[in-house]
Order: structure tokens, then C-alpha cells, then sequence
């Protein structure tokens, strides 16, 4: 299905110039992938730690809301990295029906590599612009990003209203 943000033709050209260049950024960074940023991580995986490293500890629900995956599959994911000793969990002293999740010694040993591998991938792009197209990248691309947070809060609380997807 697609959607349109106007009928008019520049408008459209943005919106798959923007689609293209989206899938063209998903295949070079090695999002196609079964594992990314250099470890035999999953893509999910490699999030859920790069997220732990930004905000120390976080419960699953947390988890689950800054990587937009379903619970089950947090769930999952923190069971093979508590496993694999790359996250440790411990009762929440504000609840002790809650877990709060954080990385290990073995798990900023994994994201000192991940961060390393994708720094170097954005250095390397970036060397291949003039200074004033690295940071029109920069700019944009968090434009970009907002928006697309943005975009899915407000599916969400049209969903929590009853209001159907879209």
C-alpha cells in the first residue's frame, strides 16, 4: 500500500528519492545482513546493547519502546544476552516487579566493538563529501529521523483511541 503526502509531483519525487536513498543506506550499512557492525550479533541485538550503553539500564518494557519491537521478542532477545553474558538483570528497587536490564563487562566489550565499527563506516562515508554536504547529512538525516518518531507516537495514540492504523 502506498500513501502520498500531496498530489503534487515534486512531492512525490521527494518521497521516493527519500525511499530510494532509505534502502540504498539499509544495504550499505549491512542492515540485509543476518548480523551487523562487525559481530555475529543480530540487528536487533546490536540495537538493544547500543541502547543499554546510551542509557545505562532500562526494563524490558523500555526495551521494547525505544526499538519498536514487540515484547515477546524483547523477551527472547534478553534471555540469549543474559545467556550469552553480554547483559546482566536485577530487581528494580522502585519495583520489584521489574527487572532493570544492563551491560556487563562482556556486554561494553561487545559495544566499545560495535561503536568502533560503526564510527568508522560513517567516518569512511562521510570522507567522500565536501564539509558542507557532511553536515547537510548530519542535519537532515536527524530531521529525518524526528519525523519518523514523531510519525509513529502519533499512529500510537491514534491506535490507543480507537482511531485504526494508518
Amino acid at each position: 500500500m502506498t500513501r502520498s503526502t500531496g498530489t503534487n509531483p515534486s512531492d512525490r519525487q521527494q518521497v521516493e528519492s527519500i525511499r530510494a536513498a532509505s534502502r540504498t543506506i539499509v544495504r550499505e550499512l549491512g542492515f540485509m545482513r543476518a548480523t551487523l557492525a562487525g559481530t555475529r550479533l543480530s540487528i536487533s541485538t546490536v540495537h538493544a546493547l547500543l541502547a543499554l550503553g546510551e542509557r545505562g539500564t532500562l526494563t524490558a518494557a523500555e526495551l521494547s519502546e525505544i526499538l519498536n519491537l514487540e515484547k515477546s521478542s524483547i523477551s527472547r532477545m534478553v534471555r540469549k544476552l543474559i545467556q550469552a553474558e553480554e547483559i546482566e538483570e536485577r530487581p528494580s528497587p522502585a519495583d520489584a516487579r521489574a527487572k532493570l536490564l544492563s551491560l556487563t563487562a562482556r556486554g561494553q566489550a561487545s559495544l566499545a566493538g560495535i561503536e568502533a565499527f560503526g564510527r568508522a563506516q560513517v567516518e569512511t562515508a562521510l570522507s567522500n563529501l565536501p564539509a558542507g554536504q557532511r553536515r547537510l547529512v548530519a542535519e537532515g538525516l536527524q530531521a529525518y529521523a524526528t519525523a519518523l518518531s514523531a510519525s509513529r507516537r502519533a499512529r500510537r495514540t491514534r491506535l490507543d483511541r480507537g482511531e485504526g492504523g494508518g
